[in-house]
């Protein structure tokens, strides 16, 4: 369910505008000008976006007046519980964690109301996931046997720990919300508001609109600038696809093809810095790796996932014959005077006050002053109106987000509490038979499942608290079995080598083979793995181990854009193209595949942490192995391939994905242009044999 203006009465739009605005800039106002605790903080961005999605999202649209009260009644009653709460948070410490009838029945509205909320704005799947896990640490977890038993909290126990927990309701992901996500979301409001949004429209059709195929580029390019605004793959789709998707019908696309090339598109809008999605600041301060690392080390891979769309979009053009149409020549000099300066200059200050120092919220901040400033070098000035509709749009984006990462830490609080990270990540290990590659297919299954019931950022916030610290694991002993093999292994390392496996302590130090090192990974017990590797790898190794697991989890938590039967992207694509929502969804399945495979080359080469030299290596092979993999999937180049060249495309895609072997790779690339050639040669043969035109 969404936010429909034509649904909502005339006095509840001028309500959700009056309070939309005020909470936005109560938002800028502890975010940019006041110090206050982080839970008066969270607590007061729940209270405010109790009441807007009590208003936004009714029990009933269109119900009779009473009920909307109600609504109103209960947003207004959610919202005074939690500040409630928070004001008598030293009252409970004074009385050694004691609630009292009134924080009782204030905790019980409060929790009761973010689960009726949730389900308002997500459905049914997160609502019953918290109930079982609330049920499970409080109840039945002590009926059960063996690793998944847990003895159990007193209900007064659970309800604080609910509260006023790390990880609870107004814990560290609340605080991400209120914080990272609202002020980048609000940023993106102002640059919409402004008339960016059709500076990218233009700026993609006068780059790419006159290509073979050039509406599916306009696509994939809008959809990558769009990125930078709106962080939303529905968003992105919505926004950028009422445009491209009639432009891409028009010039020749299956109608199903195009809605899905465009969902694909989106999707990466989440992963094209500097704004990705919510899930990018919540990885941020799991890790406590800084946020603009983590947007410099997603450039290379954001630019190849838009590539591998890219691709998929070529092959059909030439497949289905698809041509330039002529509404699509925009000249880019006039694009830039119309509207760039209301673009790239609020983009270019926000990464330059990023990379100088600042934090996320003052320079998100401080780059919406630029975007008013900027819009009056445009036609499209920005007046006390417009910063008004503005301030209001940031907050009605932001309504689900909020609701949701307040939310989803009843669910982690419960995972956390209970230790069913640990369990989880014993349980992948043990599956996986020390395999990262069968670990991160398990991840990626679970992903799936997830996705159906999951918005992308509380997938990733599930998916990267269970399976996370496995993934980062078996990514560490990857790097330590090569430590091993060069014998590489510094002198106090082997008092661990001896504690964990004495009985192969006279190898440490020596070079070995591959296997041998494997076979000594393999054989440190759990509770001693950690600090063999860190007795051994340096902290920037384990650092990027940490974030390359994060960003795995992170790109394929993405798919429940595109995937069936839950692809909202997609759906939103099918809308638009009048295709229908399940086919046009297996379409951006497939064109999404970089999802997938890019991960890969996280796990397993340093394109995380590696230096820019092999970054870029790696880099140039993943792409021509990415064109090579969706030419062999579609059995199509500039012309179709036979079994034979089909098979042998997908072989050169392999080698060119190959981690880092020199010879291996360039074989592939030789592999690759050789077919390339052949290929063109009979797309030149095929057409000269065509008959002319009479």
């Amino acid at each position: 369910m969404s936010v429909n203006e034509t649904e909502v009465h005339p006095l509840e739009s001028r309500a959700l505008l009056i309070i939309g605005v005020a909470v936005s800039l109560m938002h800028i106002w502890f975010n940019v000008f006041a110090v206050l605790s982080s839970l008066w903080q969270n607590a007061l961005h729940f209270a405010g976006f109790a009441i807007l999605v009590a208003i936004a999202y009714p029990l009933r649209r269109n119900g009779p007046l009473l009920l909307r009260l109600f609504d109103v009644l209960l947003g207004v009653m959610a919202a005074a519980s939690a500040v409630f709460l928070i004001a008598r948070e030293d009252a409970i410490y004074a009385r050694g964690i004691y609630l009292v009838q009134s924080e009782w029945i204030a905790g019980i509205i409060v929790v009761l109301c973010a689960i009726e909320f949730t389900r308002r704005v997500a459905g049914w799947f997160i609502p019953v996931l918290i109930v079982v896990g609330l049920t499970y640490v409080g109840w039945w977890g002590s009926e059960l046997t063996g690793m998944f038993r847990f003895a159990g909290l007193k209900p007064e126990t659970l309800l604080f720990r609910s509260i006023y927990g790390d990880d609870a309701l107004f814990g560290t992901i609340a605080q991400i919300s209120s914080s990272y996500v609202f002020m980048f979301l609000l940023f993106g409001a102002f640059l919409l508001r402004s008339g960016a949004g059709d500076f990218v429209i233009d700026m993609a059709r006068a780059v790419a609109g006159r290509l073979v195929g050039g509406p599916g580029f306009v696509a994939v390019i809008a959809s990558g600038l769009m990125g930078t605004i709106s962080g939303s793959a529905v968003a992105n789709t919505a926004s950028t696809g009422v445009i491209t998707i009639p432009l891409m019908k028009k010039a020749g696309f299956p109608s199903k093809f195009a809605a899905g090339a465009e969902a694909a598109a989106s999707t990466g809008g989440q992963l094209m810095p500097p704004i990705m999605g919510a899930g990018a600041f919540v990885m941020a301060t799991y890790t406590q790796i800084p946020y603009t690392t983590i947007v410099l080390v997603s450039i290379l891979p954001a630019i190849l996932y838009f590539a591998t769309v890219g691709f998929f979009i070529r092959i059909e053009a030439k497949r289905s014959f698809v041509t330039a149409i002529d509404d699509e020549k925009i000249s880019f000099l006039e694009v830039i005077k119309k509207g760039g300066f209301v673009f790239l200059l609020p983009i270019g200050i926000l990464i330059g006050l990023l990379i100088y120092g600042f934090t996320p919220t003052y320079a998100a901040g401080y780059s919406m002053i630029a975007v008013v400033v900027s819009s009056w070098l445009t036609p499209n000035k920005m007046g006390p109106k417009a910063v008004i509709e503005a301030l209001a749009l940031g907050a009605k984006n932001m309504i689900m987000t909020a609701i949701l990462l307040c939310t989803i830490g009843l669910i982690v609080n419960v995972i956390t509490t209970a230790g069913i990270g640990n369990t989880f990540s014993l349980m992948i290990n043990e599956w996986a038979g020390h395999s990262l590659l069968i670990a991160i297919g398990l991840v990626a299954l679970a992903s799936l499942v997830l996705g159906m019931g999951l918005p992308v950022t509380a997938a990733y916030i599930v998916l990267g608290t269970l399976s996370a610290p496995a993934l980062q694991g078996l990514i560490a002993d990857g790097m330590l079995v090569k430590a091993l093999v060069s014998g590489q292994v510094p002198e106090a390392a082997k008092t661990f080598f001896m504690l964990a496996v004495p009985e192969k302590l006279a190898l440490i130090g020596e070079p070995m083979s591959v296997a041998t090192a494997r076979s000594i990974v393999d054989a440190i017990p759990f509770d001693m793995a950690s600090l063999v590797r860190e007795s051994v790898l340096s902290d920037h190794t384990l650092t990027f181990a940490l974030l390359s697991a994060h960003l795995i989890v992170f790109w394929l938590s993405q798919d429940s854009n595109v995937t069936p039967p839950v692809a909202l992207a997609a759906f939103a694509g099918a809308a638009i193209a009048g295709s229908k929502p399940m086919i046009t969804g297996f379409y951006s399945w497939k064109l999404a595949k970089g999802l997938y495979i890019i991960p890969l080359l996280f796990a397993y080469t340093p394109f995380i942490g590696g230096t820019l030299t092999q970054d870029l290596y790696i880099f140039f092979f993943a792409l021509f192995g990415l064109y090579a993999f969706a030419a062999g999937i579609e059995g199509f180049m500039e012309a179709k391939l036979n079994p034979l060249f089909r098979i042998l495309t997908l072989t050169s895609s392999a080698l060119l994905l190959w981690p880092t072997v020199w010879w291996v790779n360039v074989a592939g690339w030789v592999l690759l242009m050789t077919i390339i050639i052949l290929n063109k040669r009979k797309d030149t043969a095929a057409a000269g044999s065509k008959p002319a035109p009479a």
